[in-house]
């Protein structure tokens, strides 16, 4: 695939633990040598705003929020992401890496927290109108080894601390959109060592771009 004058938009999904941020970084400088030019950024997050709201959806020191403050603190981080970075940078012909988007609200609010899809679906198109990633790379793996890992790391946060069926629950959803929309999402065996995950990587970025 050629270079993309109104840039191009590629997500990153997958449970706690499933080597996304390592990756991420893998695939941008490959990306960078083939002579895109690169934005990468997270969710939630992205923007001062957004990191401010992020600081509040994992803080373990908060009470308990409703499901529903979750979600809403997602897309309220999502919207001023997209007007103040995503959207500018791919009008401007570069290619945007996030670390989650819409499709962890699905994920994790939607069957982890147990939110009507159809709500999720309304603010989807509130917020981003029509513009949906180009690509989604789904970096999949068992939810007790993606787990484990996050939790050897050291301490957790908020969402890293929900139980096992909680992330069963993520997993099983991220399967199912990848199911459904298989022109978008790339599926990434993130069980395998980082040489070889990242060589499944470098086959679809071959496939994608060169």
């Amino acid at each position: 695939m050629s270079k993309n004058k109104q840039g191009l938009f590629i997500t990153f999904e997958g449970v706690e633990g499933a080597g996304k941020t390592t990756n991420i970084a893998f695939i941008a400088d490959k990306l960078q040598e083939a002579g895109h030019e690169i934005l990468l950024t997270r969710e939630p997050g992205g923007t001062t705003t957004g990191e401010a709201i992020r600081e509040i959806l994992i803080s373990k020191d908060l009470p308990e929020m409703h499901h529903t403050t979750e979600l809403l603190l997602m897309f309220g981080a999502r919207a001023e992401h997209l007007h103040r970075k995503i959207i500018p940078a791919l009008e401007q012909g570069k290619w945007v890496l996030c670390d989650r988007f819409t499709d962890a609200s699905y994920a994790y609010q939607g069957a982890g927290r147990g939110i009507d899809l159809n709500k999720i679906a309304q603010l989807e198109t509130f917020v981003q109108d029509d513009l949906r990633p180009d690509y989604t790379f789904l970096f999949d793996l068992e939810a007790d080894i993606g787990l484990a890992r996050a939790q050897s790391r050291g301490e957790t946060d908020r969402f890293e601390q929900q139980h096992i069926d909680f992330f069963n629950r993520v997993r099983a959803q991220y399967l199912k959109m990848a199911e459904s929309d298989k022109a978008r999402y790339r599926i990434i065996n993130a069980q395998y060592d980082l040489e070889t995950v990242q060589q499944q990587i470098s086959s679809v970025l071959d496939d994608l771009t060169f």
